[in-house]
């Protein structure tokens, strides 16, 4: 006989509880796919194949902080106020980036890649998810330093329309500079860095001469097609955002923008391992994510 004193509880699993979890995590991801796809149909920018984690985080962020209750209410929004669209598609987007950010990889480009580019008479060159396009004159700085900025163009894109304007006014605020300049040095910089802005109240101006050469555009990497016989692409940090399915449509959408033994730049968590079209090409700065896209006869 059991005596009651010493009987000790057990909890026992709330059943009820594991399957209204289940049941509201089902909820979301069908109201987060539903979310996409109205975002695709209403105004054409296609999110599906960004990586889920990433697309989460971000609209359960833009959620929270406009006071919504659920991811319905949001698709509502979205439909009916392109304002807020504009608001969450810069969410959406990826705008982390720097001046000369990961310095040692654009000391890497000087050392082992300029010497390639020199012996081109004319140099083509795509910065593709420039964002607000502080790397994008980064590069810039770099080609006139190395005397190849006259003789390049660099074609600079994202589908975020209001980076791209961030990104042609070249105004960034003047808190970043110490990190800007710390950069550049460490990038192996060969000026003084304040030679390329002026300072203006809480902001800085770069110098309207890194502008002459380079090309803003609207171009989306998910649905718009090839930018072709380019002699460098760079294009870091964003397919970490991306499934492996579309990481392989826009790798290969280089692989076909590219000359042959043109080169190709990732981030520094981004590889080409996985990839159905690493076959076509060679590592030639492996810590720095340096690529070279192989002659067609060697693929």
């Amino acid at each position: 006989m059991i005596n009651k004193k010493e009987f000790v509880s057990i909890d026992i699993p709330d059943f009820e509880d594991d399957f209204q979890f289940g049941w509201k995590k089902e909820n979301e991801k069908i109201e987060l796919d539903l979310l996409l796809e109205a975002i695709y149909q209403k105004y054409h920018y296609d999110f599906k194949d960004y990586s889920r984690a990433h697309i989460k985080r971000r609209v359960l962020y833009r959620m929270r902080i406009s006071n919504m209750e659920n991811l319905s209410q949001m698709q509502h929004q979205i439909l009916y106020d392109r304002s807020f669209f504009e608001t969450l598609l810069m969410d959406l987007s990826i705008n982390v980036t720097e001046m000369f950010r990961d310095p040692s990889f654009y000391l890497a480009i000087r050392k082992k890649i300029i010497p390639q580019l020199k012996k081109y008479s004319f140099i083509k060159l795509w910065h593709a998810g420039c964002a607000s396009g502080e790397e994008v004159y980064s590069m810039a700085i770099l080609l006139k330093e190395e005397g190849l900025y006259s003789r390049t163009q660099i074609y600079a894109t994202d589908f975020n329309t209001i980076a791209l304007q961030k990104a042609r006014s070249a105004i960034y605020p003047i808190d970043m500079i110490k990190d800007y300049t710390s950069n550049y040095q460490k990038a192996g910089g060969i000026n003084s860095f304040a030679e390329y802005y002026t300072a203006k109240y809480d902001s800085v101006i770069l110098d309207s001469t890194l502008k002459e050469r380079i090309v803003f555009a609207d171009h989306n990497l998910v649905t718009d097609g090839v930018f072709g016989e380019m002699n460098l692409i760079l294009c870091r940090n964003v397919l970490i955002y991306f499934t492996r399915k579309l990481q392989n449509r826009v790798i290969k959408l280089f692989m076909e923008s590219l000359t042959p033994s043109g080169f190709l730049c990732l981030g520094t968590k981004e590889t080409l391992q996985f990839s159905e079209y690493a076959q076509f090409f060679s590592s030639i700065v492996e810590k720095e994510k340096i690529f070279q896209r192989k002659p067609d006869d060697n693929a």
